[in-house]
């Protein structure tokens, strides 16, 4: 893969972070509230499912960013 490709997987992997991240803290705010559209009713668990799924997501969204990044400055 080329470093725009690296680059382009650090840019997904930001906006994953970003998205699930503000979603998470927005939960805590507002229990009741549809996160992400309503993308996350299936997880069962209710809040606190939800929470877990939006966390795990942040993780996957920093290790893949920052798996783009290690990668694009190796190619340097």
């Amino acid at each position: 893969m080329s470093k725009g490709g690296y680059t382009a997987v650090q840019t997904v992997g930001m906006v994953i972070t970003v998205v699930c991240a503000q979603a998470a803290i927005r939960s805590f705010f507002d229990h009741d509230a549809r996160q992400l559209w309503g993308a996350f009713d299936w997880v069962p668990g209710g809040w606190t499912g939800q929470l877990i799924a939006l966390i795990v997501l942040t993780l996957i969204g920093i290790a893949i960013a920052s798996w783009g990044a290690n990668r694009t400055k190796t190619k340097s």
